[in-house]
């Protein structure tokens, strides 16, 4: 039997529901589909709004004991058996998503990353304490600001990364003391419940965690706006991060939302390193990553050979099925969404732009492309295009990169591609987002640093440590 057969034996594919400390099932089921064949490959309960509510009431009611020592033991318990079944974890992933089988390994690994780091990080919940002798009436006083969960935290995540976006908003809530309630999405809703099983299966206590699936038009605001939600942090659309915030009331939010990441390749740029990081950034999970490369903003002198090398790299990418060996890139969500991103390639091509390689669908398929002279307003690279598109947009130099890096109402992540330290600097002091990672992409990514935008592309901060500040509420003592 091979690992992919070994791996397809051991998934349980038709799931429950884990509610008010208990597997819950229901006759109405969610079927997921894989976007590769178009086969049913599981399903899941779909929960109604009565359910959900007492799903919350059930864990909002929960008063949790667990010490800052046991929490760290689950996660890393936890991490150790994600470890020894990352072969089924990683075909479950491609399985509900259509990523391929290389992505999803990796996706795997980097979520027992993120819970290790947790694991570590719930020993570091710090405080401070303050001067007090700054006022007359405080000299006889001492003053501590203490770190609290805030309580129960509403998980929201989308499709792109079944596991991860998962993993990395359950992680930091659990290592700061909070209950977690999560939503997955109902295109790709079973990693997550395979995730709360292992929680549970290595001491997370029944009133800590719960999993819901159902329509989000039916069950999502309650988990928004629901007085006994104390959090939500939400990835997804910057549209649907609107509707949410409106939403919520007055509590704590974060919120992951559009990217449209540049990639800035200046004069003396290592032109092979850049088409790699392009390669990395632009097709990985087949481009839906927020953090992916978007545009690729090229010098006038360098672009040509940058062109070359691109497309040399691209060509030999192979894309198709999930599950074959070799296959680098897979599907994207569905078929509406690899027509959304023919279309965007028309409209850009109507503009001027011109197509180098790849720009073929089949059904939700779509191969890694290479389109060089777009414009900068066209709607391809206003717009953040969620597939395995560059659209290379070429500038005269490091301020015009920069002006139009800021052009779109995202302002997530960055990459430069530079060794000149002016050009550094000139960087960091004008690119509006959260990260400008230097001779890396955008996409590069630790569990331990912040990651989060500015402008449209949301509010509040991931990665472990900073999440949990965000999970938390400061308290002060005056005694």
């Amino acid at each position: 039997m091979n690992d992919v057969s070994s791996a397809k034996s051991k998934l349980e594919t038709n799931l429950k529901n884990f509610v008010c400390g208990e597997w819950v099932d229901s006759e109405d089921r969610i079927e997921v589909t894989n976007p590769y064949s178009n086969e049913v490959v599981g399903s899941v309960p779909k929960m109604g709004l009565d359910q959900v509510k007492k799903a919350i009431d059930y864990m909002y009611n929960y008063e949790p004991t667990l010490t800052a020592y046991e929490r760290s033991e689950i996660l890393k318990a936890t991490a150790a058996e994600i470890t020894q079944r990352k072969d089924e974890l990683s075909y479950g992933i491609s399985l509900e998503s259509g990523m391929s089988l290389a992505d999803s390994s990796k996706e795997v690994s980097r979520g027992v990353g993120l819970i290790l780091t947790a694991a570590e990080e719930a020993k570091r919940i710090m405080g401070e304490q303050l001067p007090s002798d700054v006022d007359a009436s405080g000299a006889d006083k001492i003053i501590l600001a203490t770190r609290h969960p805030v309580g129960l935290v509403s998980a929201i995540v989308p499709f792109n990364r079944p596991m991860n976006q998962v993993v990395v908003k359950v992680a930091p809530s659990f290592a700061a003391g909070n209950k977690t309630i999560i939503k997955p999405t109902e295109r790709t809703p079973m990693s997550a419940i395979r995730f709360v099983e292992i929680l549970l299966n290595n001491g997370m206590p029944p009133g800590m965690i719960g999993v819901v699936t159902g329509k989000s038009s039916e069950i999502g605001d309650e988990l928004v706006s629901s007085q006994k939600i104390d959090m939500v942090t939400f990835t997804g659309s910057t549209e649907v991060g609107r509707k949410l915030t409106n939403m919520a009331g007055i509590k704590k939010l974060t919120m992951e939302l559009g990217g449209n990441d540049p990639l800035i390749v200046l004069e003396d740029a290592d032109v092979e390193k850049a088409a790699k990081l392009t390669v990395a950034g632009a097709y990985g999970n087949a481009g839906q990553a927020c953090r992916g490369v978007k545009r690729v903003l090229v010098v006038d002198s360098v672009a040509d050979a940058f062109d070359d090398k691109l497309r040399e790299l691209t060509e030999a990418i192979k894309y198709g099925d999930p599950f074959a060996p070799g296959v680098a890139v897979g599907t994207v969500i569905d078929e509406k969404a690899a027509i959304e991103i023919e279309d965007a390639l028309k409209g850009a091509v109507a503009d001027g732009a011109k197509v180098l390689c790849g720009n073929k669908r089949e059904g939700a398929l779509f191969s890694p492309t290479v389109v060089d002279h777009c414009k900068p307003d066209s709607a391809m690279v206003m717009d953040e295009t969620f597939g395995p598109v560059a659209p290379i947009i070429r500038v005269k130099d490091v301020e015009e990169a920069c002006k139009v890096a800021n052009s779109t109402e995202f302002g997530l992540q960055s990459g430069v591609v530079t060794n000149d330290l002016d050009n550094i600097k000139y960087c960091i002091k004008h690119l509006k987002v959260g990260a400008v990672n230097i001779n890396e992409g955008p996409q590069h990514d630790m569990p331990n640093i912040p990651f989060g935008g500015v402008k449209q592309s949301g509010v509040g901060r991931e990665g472990i440590r900073y999440a949990m500040q965000e999970m938390t509420y400061i308290k002060c003592v005056v005694m």
